[in-house]
C-alpha cells in the first residue's frame, strides 16, 4: 500500500511539473469513480459482519457434523444433521451473494469510470496543442503518465477488504483486553482456617442473562461433594466459580471463611486442582504435560502419578513413552487418553481441594473404574467437588447438590434425595433404566 501510495504522489507531482492544467484534467474521472465507490460501501460494516458470523457458524457446523458423523449415524439423525449444516452452509453463500448483489452495479461503475482518464486527457489536451499552449511531446508524455496514475489509486482502494477485517479482528482482541481484569491483592499468603468452601447469595450471568440465582451452598473440608442435574442447569458454572475462572456478579465464595476475592491469584489458585470436559495439552511431551501440575516433580513422581491413574499402559505403548510429543491440544492422542493425563496432572499438584467436571466422561468403563478407584486414593483428605452424570457412582459421597435452571432443588445425601428431592429420583430412576437397558 506504501508503494502505491508513493506512486502515485511521485506520478501526480510530475504530471504538475510539465502541466498543471493536463494535471488537473487527469484526475476529472477519479472523483466520479469515488463517488460511485462510495455508494458500493454504503453498509460495509453491516454486510462484512454477517459474512463473519456466517463463516464462523459455517465453521463450527462443519466441524461439529464431521466430528459427530460415528453418533449422528448410530441414532439416525443423518437427516436433521445434515439439513442444519446444509443451512448453515447456504447462509455462508447468501451472506456474500447478496452484499455482492447490492455493491456489484456501483463497483461496475467505480472501475470503469476512474482509470478512463483519457476520455478527459484526449480531447483537452488536443485544443491546448491546437491553440498552441501544449507540446505534442509534452501532451504524449501526459497520456502515458494518466494511464498509469489510477491503476495505484485502485490497489489502494483494494486494501480496503484487508483494513476492515483488520479492523473486525482488533476489535475482537481489543474487547478481550479491555474486560475487566478479576481484581486480586499482590500481598503475601493469608492465613486460613480450613479449606471449607461456601457460597453465599452467589448470583452470575453470561452477557445479559442470569445463569445462578442466590446460590447458597457449603463443602466441608475433607468432604466428597457431588453437582448433579440436568444439562444447562448451571453445575459447570458453579464449578467454574470456586475455581475463579470467572467472579460472581454479587454474593460471596468463601475458603476458610476468607472471601476468595481477598487472596492472592497465586495463593488460590495453587489451592485448586481443577479438570473439565474440555480438557487441553500443550505441545509438548506426554511427562511434560503431566509435570505441569508440580513443576519440581521427579520422573519417578511423574510416571507414578501416570501409574495411579491409569495412563501407563496407553502411555508405554505411545512410540516414544514419556517423550511422545502429544501436538497441539493432544491432537495426537484420543479424548479419553487426553484426560487421563489431565487428571494425572491435576493429582501430581497434590491441591487440597480438587473439582472434577466429568472427567471420566471419555473413558471406557474399565479405565473409568480405575480412575475411579485412584481419585479416592489420591484424594482422601481433601476436598473433592464432582460434576457427575453417571448418579450410580456418587451414591456413597457425603453431598450431593442438585442443582436445576440455577437454583438448587435439593442438597443431601443419595437416600435423602430419593426421598425429599423429586427431580433427584426422576434423574436417578432414568439413569438406572437406561444402564439396564445396556
Amino acid at each position: 500500500m506504501s508503494g502505491n501510495l508513493c506512486a502515485v504522489i511521485v506520478t501526480l507531482l510530475f504530471l504538475f511539473t510539465i502541466d498543471w492544467r493536463m494535471a488537473l484534467v487527469s484526475l476529472i474521472t477519479f472523483p466520479l469513480g469515488l463517488i460511485c465507490f462510495m455508494c458500493m460501501m454504503i453498509g460495509y460494516q453491516k454486510n462484512y459482519e454477517r459474512t463473519i458470523r456466517a463463516t464462523k457458524n459455517l465453521n463450527d457446523t462443519a466441524v461439529e457434523y464431521i466430528g459427530g458423523i460415528e453418533v449422528i449415524k448410530v441414532f439416525g439423525k443423518a437427516k436433521s444433521s445434515y439439513r442444519k449444516f446444509v443451512a448453515a452452509a447456504k447462509e455462508g453463500a447468501a451472506s456474500y451473494v447478496d452484499w455482492m448483489r447490492k455493491s456489484n452495479i456501483f463497483f461496475t461503475f467505480s472501475m470503469n469510470i476512474m482509470p478512463a482518464t483519457l476520455v478527459s486527457v484526449l480531447p483537452i489536451g488536443g485544443l491546448l496543442i491546437r491553440n498552441g499552449s501544449l507540446s505534442g511531446s509534452d501532451f504524449l508524455l501526459i497520456a502515458i503518465l494518466a494511464m498509469g496514475l489510477i491503476t495505484p489509486i485502485l490497489n489502494c482502494m483494494a486494501f480496503s477488504d484487508d483494513i476492515a477485517k483488520l479492523s473486525t479482528i482488533i476489535g475482537e482482541v481489543t474487547s478481550i483486553i479491555d474486560a475487566p481484569e478479576m481484581p486480586r491483592p499482590s500481598k503475601s499468603p493469608v492465613p486460613l482456617a480450613d479449606h471449607t468452601i461456601s457460597l453465599q447469595g452467589v448470583h452470575f450471568g453470561y452477557g445479559e442473562s442470569d445463569v445462578l440465582h442466590g446460590i447458597d451452598l457449603t463443602f466441608r473440608e475433607g468432604t466428597v461433594n457431588a453437582i448433579v442435574g440436568p444439562s444447562g442447569g448451571g453445575k459447570s458454572t458453579i464449578a467454574k466459580l470456586i475455581a475463579s475462572f470467572w467472579d460472581v456478579r454479587s454474593g460471596h465464595i468463601k475458603i476458610g471463611g476468607t472471601d476468595i476475592r481477598e487472596l492472592p491469584a497465586r495463593q488460590y489458585h495453587s489451592m485448586i486442582a481443577y479438570v473439565s470436559q474440555e480438557n487441553f495439552l500443550f505441545d509438548n511431551t506426554v511427562r511434560e504435560n503431566i509435570r505441569m501440575g508440580n513443576p519440581a516433580a521427579t520422573d519417578a513422581q511423574v510416571e507414578q502419578a501416570a501409574r495411579d491413574c491409569g495412563c501407563w499402559d496407553f502411555i508405554m505403548g505411545l512410540e516414544h513413552g514419556f517423550d511422545t510429543i502429544v501436538g497441539c491440544g493432544g491432537g495426537h492422542l484420543s479424548g479419553g487418553e487426553r484426560q487421563r493425563i489431565c487428571i494425572a496432572r491435576a493429582m501430581l499438584k497434590n491441591a487440597p481441594i480438587v473439582i472434577l467436571d466429568e472427567a471420566t466422561a471419555y473413558t471406557y468403563p474399565e479405565n473409568e473404574a480405575l480412575i475411579q478407584a485412584s481419585v479416592a486414593k489420591l484424594v482422601h483428605g481433601k476436598t473433592l467437588i464432582v460434576i457427575a452424570h453417571h448418579l450410580s457412582t456418587i451414591t456413597d459421597v457425603d453431598q450431593i447438590v442438585v442443582v436445576d435452571h440455577g437454583q438448587i432443588a435439593g442438597c443431601g445425601t443419595h437416600s435423602q434425595l430419593l426421598e425429599h428431592c423429586p427431580l433427584y429420583k426422576k434423574l436417578y430412576d432414568a439413569h438406572m433404566s437406561a444402564k439396564d437397558s445396556l
